[in-house]
């Protein structure tokens, strides 16, 4: 595989889903022949194919979107034995993992957020740019987007907006919400964007993006779960590796590369636990169960960008399971800094 091709952005089944830093994931997992690997985010494939084709292995898809599975059936059958798709949340991946008839894995990866399979779809409700039902719910079950902005108070959106969309006018966007949904439900993605428009002044934010992205994103978290879901997924993950066996994170903003961060941070010995669940304190650690296989993140390169926009916030971390035993059980630092009212109504109790 030559350089260049490496730094590709990989198009799936010529699909309109795009494997972010696809070919960097499966370098960093160093697929092996027999290996068994966990791709606990299967969307349309993409690193499923590209560790199926790396090397006579095994890949454990996961994913909580019935949608997929056409997609994995058709893959499957490019090769036969090698792939199992189960659907469920990749938090459960070490009840679930036996199902498929193993139980350790030689690399687990996670590709985090919303797929462009799921955004490209307006009935799945998104997107704020294409008309559509208000759901966001990845798994089609549960509260939707349209329950939470019509049902909970101006004080819960708001801290939804602002600490799962770092939305600054987080205040100000609830109390248009709350109005608007006085006259009528708020139950469209389109409907939905022009209130929080509204309430911005119809202001792009500094870096172009749409008014209603960050807003958009905050219901996308809490509707899914998903930083909760991020914390019992690392932790799965690291009960499932072998020694030797790899880990690697894809994310997408910064409060998922935040959770990565720190859970790998603590778990190799370089910095301690820091939230409310978890304070540090003067106690002996246990020992590394990780060791980091780089500093910091490895970021797409111009190219993968050029050829895929949304490529351009994505950063990859990667660690390498050692032989110590599984930590305890933590929620990371996901709430850290909140009020203990607030994250108890997002959930974080």
């Amino acid at each position: 595989m030559t350089r260049q091709r490496k730094h590709r952005a990989v198009r799936d089944n010529d699909g309109p889903h795009v494997s972010v830093m696809g070919p960097q994931v499966v370098e960093a997992l160093a697929a092996h022949d027999g290996g068994v690997y966990v791709d606990g985010t299967f969307g349309a494939g993409g690193y499923s194919r590209l560790l199926l084709q790396a090397a006579d292995c095994t890949v454990v898809a996961m994913d909580r979107d019935p949608a997929v599975a056409p997609l994995a059936q058709a893959l499957a059958l490019e090769f036969p034995d090698r792939l199992h798709l189960i659907r469920a949340c990749f938090g459960d991946m070490a009840e679930m993992l036996p199902q498929a008839g193993f139980v350790a894995a030689d690399g687990v990866t996670f590709d985090l957020g919303v797929s462009s399979m799921q955004i490209d779809q307006p009935a799945r409700g998104f997107s704020f740019q294409k008309d559509g039902p208000l759901d966001m719910r990845m798994g089609g079950d549960g509260p939707s987007a349209a329950d939470a902005v019509n049902n909970l108070s101006a004080e819960e959106l708001a801290a939804i907006f602002y600490y799962y969309g770092e939305e600054r006018r987080s205040r100000a966007i609830a109390k248009a919400i709350i109005a608007a949904r006085d006259e009528v439900p708020v139950t469209g993605t389109l409907q939905l964007a022009r209130i929080v428009a509204g309430a911005l002044g119809g202001r792009a934010a500094a870096s172009g993006k749409h008014p209603a992205t960050r807003t958009f994103q905050a219901l996308r978290i809490y509707v899914n779960d998903e930083l909760h879901e991020l914390a019992r997924g690392l932790n799965a993950a690291e009960q499932i590796l072998k020694p030797s066996g790899r880990l690697a994170v894809v994310s997408f903003h910064s409060l998922e590369d935040r959770i990565v961060k720190q859970f790998l941070g603590s778990r190799s010995g370089l910095r301690s636990g820091i939230s409310r669940y978890q304070p540090p304190d003067d106690s002996v650690q246990p020992a590394p169960s990780f060791k980091l296989l780089w500093n910091g993140t490895h970021k797409p390169d111009a190219v993968e960008i050029s050829a895929n926009p949304r490529a351009r916030s994505a950063h990859l971390r990667a660690a390498e399971r050692t032989a110590a035993s599984v930590w305890p059980v933590s929620e990371m630092a996901m709430f850290a800094g909140m009020p203990a009212s607030i994250a108890d109504a997002l959930g974080g109790n």
